[in-house]
C-alpha cells in the first residue's frame, strides 16, 4: 500500500500543491492529471524519493519511505518522461545495464523476449540512436518486462506511441493490476485500461 499524507511542493517560489492527501492499494491505478506546470512530474519524483516534498509525508507498507531506503526502491520502478536511454548502445544492452543498475540483472534471453514482445525483436541489435521515437519509448518500456516491482510509477508512458503500441502498453497495465500490481501514471490520452480499481487525482494551478 502506498500512502501520501499531506504532500506539498514548492518549486522555485511557486507553490503547487499542498495538503495532497491520497493511498492506493493492491490492484489500484492512479491516474494523475492536470495542466502544463500543475506538479504532475514533480508528484512522481516525489513518490520515487527523487525530490523531496516541501511538507508531509509519504508511506510504503505503513512505513515512512525515508526508513526504507534499502527496501522501497526494490519494490519500485519508475519510468520518467526521458526513456534514459544510451544512443550508442543497442536496446539489448540498455536494457543488460539497466537491469544491472537496479540490482536484478536480467539475462540477455530474457531481454530478448522482452523487446519481441515489445515489436523491437528484429530491432534488439541496433544502436537506440538509429531507432524511432516510438521505438525507443517501447525499448524504454520493455523494463516492465523485466521488473518484479509490485509499484509502477509511469510518466507520460504512451508519448510517442502508435495505437498498437498504446493497446500493448494497456494489457501489460491490466496484467500487472490483475497480480495485485500497484500503478501511478500521468498521461493527456484517453485511457482504456480494465483496472479492479481506478483513482482519478487532478492537481489544479
Amino acid at each position: 500500500m502506498l500512502e501520501v499524507a499531506n504532500l506539498a511542493c514548492i518549486r522555485g517560489e511557486r507553490l503547487l500543491f499542498k495538503e495532497l492527501s491520497f493511498s492506493i492499494r493492491p490492484g489500484e491505478l492512479l491516474v494523475v492529471g492536470g495542466a502544463n506546470g500543475s506538479g504532475k512530474t514533480s508528484l512522481l519524483r516525489m513518490l520515487c524519493g527523487l525530490l523531496l516534498p516541501a511538507a508531509g509525508e509519504i508511506r510504503w507498507q505503513g512505513r515512512s519511505m525515508g526508513s526504507m531506503r534499502d527496501v522501497y526502491p526494490a519494490a519500485m520502478m519508475y519510468i520518467g518522461h526521458p526513456n534514459g536511454l544510451k544512443d550508442e548502445l543497442t536496446g539489448l544492452e540498455n536494457l543488460r545495464f539497466a537491469t544491472a543498475l537496479s540490482g536484478a540483472p536480467a539475462s540477455r534471453e530474457r531481454i530478448r523476449r522482452a523487446l519481441a514482445r515489445m515489436g523491437l525483436g528484429e530491432r534488439e541489435l541496433l544502436p537506440t540512436g538509429w531507432l524511432s521515437q516510438g521505438q525507443k519509448r517501447r525499448t524504454a518500456l520493455a523494463r516492465l518486462l523485466l521488473s518484479d516491482c509490485s509499484l509502477w510509477i509511469l510518466d507520460e508512458p504512451f508519448t510517442a506511441l502508435d495505437k498498437a503500441a498504446v493497446e500493448l502498453v494497456q494489457s501489460l497495465l491490466e496484467e500487472h493490476l490483475r497480480d495485485d500490481g500497484l500503478v501511478v501514471l500521468t498521461t493527456h490520452q484517453d485511457l482504456e485500461v480494465a483496472a479492479p480499481r481506478l483513482q482519478r487525482l487532478h492537481l489544479a494551478q
